[in-house]
């Protein structure tokens, strides 16, 4: 065990701290070996991969059972049903098991060069909604590869002082039903974004969890004692005792405070000088329900619907699509919805682009209204869906990385073609439906007045609206410490915003990561933000800031903060401002 203590950065997906003894994953596909074997072996080689696919899928039958009372059991239905079903792919296992006839390989080799060519199929499939399947392959495989190489054990017992902490290079659902039963702390892997399957898990499962940690298996040893601060997104590998302590003591006060804030659920917020405030949440599903309601948010502002998509091998019908609307709309009993359009993004782990227009920096590419307008017919499906869920309740439609107002026009003629064609097939819709347009590029920041006068409200995009001015890719660990959301441009921005639509009385929210920062509360309400959407997670403790802001005193001095210019001066005027706060 090193006695040399260091820490590791990533992306912090959920939130809360874990410490714990470090329990290493195998990645089977980083260490596949590579052997040519004797005609007269052939049969047994073919045998011991058909045993291995009998084994796994025997592993996640039994896993899928095991789910049966997880608090995340939908999601994990629908991935582990999606690898049984890859196992019955002729693709996958037939045309293995014809590579170690005809190459004289062993079954590991044979598996590896399948799903490399697999892979590539993929690339080149036209239909992208298949394409995110890859992923579902990749861990189907590893988990064969482990069947093969024996490296398929539970995981044991380790440690009664302190809990496990998974580190893998990345997490299927099925390994995380694997962990059932054991004393699991959170997850720490190699890659993944805010939308990979870790993260949705680690969410839905309540446990602290940091992605995108580069080499954390090779710098990282079994047993070693490590802490997750999955809020600051960093690791820390053998901590001294000063900083266990430290970190014993914020975990339990973070447990102790969570129970204090349940006591807000039922409160409006309400600042010291009187001001209402909405705090909306985001959602990616109807299953996140049960958390908006617990936290009594005023509303959903970001219905994220690209995860209907995601979710599934084949594009969802107008049916489906409505089905999933209305569930949130009628589970929000008459508090608003908005449903942002398909937002194709670059932290997505998917791409929808074709051969044609495949691009070289997806973040730049064709993504969000731009690939609506270019798919209409499936744009279409998805705006009839929508407007046949708002005859059930309040329902906004956002349009996602708008950049000119002609594409709000366009929007917005597709949007009146659907409630045409509804209202001729006798369909009940709504005669208005509030359009909106997130503002998350530069250039429509900059050219606001031609976009205000277009829709019916705005909502600021920080996490890429920060990206885009700082030309930060947030995904890139090289130049993740750039991504600053107190750098000039940013702030100035974020108030040109907020003051522009408060002269035009332009109802404007802010539905990025931003707005879930307590940290940043006071500061955005006191530049006028007077609608947040956020993590449900995060709403209460956001709330609870609020309620202890005067805005009255708080506007002149963010003010004065937003002409500031030196870095130093402005992180020093901030950490002022939010004197008082806690």
């Amino acid at each position: 065990m090193s006695a040399v203590a260091f820490t590791l950065h990533g992306l912090g997906v959920s939130s809360g701290i874990a410490i714990g003894r470090v329990h290493l994953v195998s990645h089977a596909l980083l260490e596949v070996p590579h052997y040519e074997i004797p005609p007269e072996r052939v049969a047994e080689e073919r045998t011991r991969l058909k045993e291995a696919v009998d084994a796994v899928r025997t592993e996640l039958r039994l896993l899928r059972a095991a789910a049966d009372q997880s608090a995340a059991q939908q999601e994990l239905d629908a991935f582990i049903d999606l690898q049984i079903l890859m196992l019955d792919d002729p693709m996958l296992i037939d045309a293995a098991l014809e590579r170690i006839a005809a190459n004289g390989i062993n079954a590991e080799w044979a598996l590896a060069q399948q799903l490399e060519e697999l892979l590539a199929a993929f690339e080149a499939i036209d239909d992208a909604y298949l394409r995110e399947r890859r992923q579902d392959v990749i861990q189907t495989v590893e988990r064969l590869m482990k069947e093969l190489r024996g490296l398929a054990r539970p995981m044991r017992a380790r440690h009664e002082d302190w809990p496990t902490i998974i580190v893998a290079h990345d997490l299927s659902p099925a390994d995380t039903i694997g962990f059932r039963g054991q004393r699991i702390g959170g997850f720490l892997t190699d890659v993944g974004s805010p939308t990979s399957h870790t993260a949705i898990v680690a969410r839905s499962l309540k446990l602290p969890a940091v992605v995108g940690v580069r080499h954390a298996r090779q710098l990282l040893e079994d047993d070693e004692l490590v802490i997750i601060d999955a809020r600051r997104g960093v690791a820390i590998a053998n901590p001294p005792p000063e900083v266990v302590e430290e970190y014993r003591l914020r975990k339990a006060e973070l447990d102790l405070e969570r129970t204090r804030l349940a006591r807000l659920k039922e409160s409006a917020t309400r600042t010291l000088d009187g001001t209402e405030i909405q705090l909306h949440a985001n959602i990616e599903s109807p299953k996140d329900l049960p958390a908006v309601r617990a936290v009594g948010a005023d509303g959903i502002g970001l219905y994220r619907t690209e995860f209907l998509f995601t979710e599934r091998a084949d594009r969802p019908s107008e049916a489906e699509q409505f089905e999933a609307y209305r569930e949130v709309v009628r589970g929000m009993k008459g508090k608003p919805v908005t449903i942002r359009t398909f937002d194709l993004g670059a932290d997505k782990d998917f791409d929808l682009s074709d051969e044609r227009r495949a691009p070289a920096n997806p973040a730049l590419g064709l993504r969000g209204i731009r690939y609506c307008l270019a798919e209409p017919a499936f744009f279409l499906t998805q705006l009839r869906a929508i407007l046949r869920a708002a005859a059930c309740g309040p329902v906004k439609i956002l349009l996602p990385m708008v950049m000119h107002a002609s594409e709000i026009d366009r929007a917005r003629q597709l949007i009146a073609q659907a409630r045409s064609e509804l209202v001729a097939e006798g369909v009940k819709v709504p005669e208005q439906i509030p359009v909106g347009a997130m503002i998350e590029v530069p250039a429509a920041a900059i050219a606001l007045p031609m976009i205000a006068r277009r829709v019916d409200f705005l909502s600021i995009g920080t996490n890429d609206l920060i990206q885009y001015t700082l030309a930060i890719d947030r995904q890139d660990d090289a130049v993740a410490e750039l991504y600053d959301p107190l750098h000039p441009a940013v702030l100035r921005l974020l108030a040109g915003i907020l003051s522009f639509a408060a002269r035009i009385d332009l109802p404007v929210s802010l539905c990025g990561e931003l707005a879930g920062d307590p940290d940043y509360a006071w500061l955005l309400a006191a530049l006028g933000l007077r609608e947040f959407s956020m993590h449900p997670e995060r709403l209460l403790e956001v709330r609870q800031r609020l309620l202890y802001a005067n805005l009255d005193e708080l506007a002149p001095k963010a003010q004065r903060l937003v002409k500031l210019d030196e870095p130093q001066k402005i992180r020093e005027a901030f950490a002022r401002f939010n004197d008082g706060a806690r």
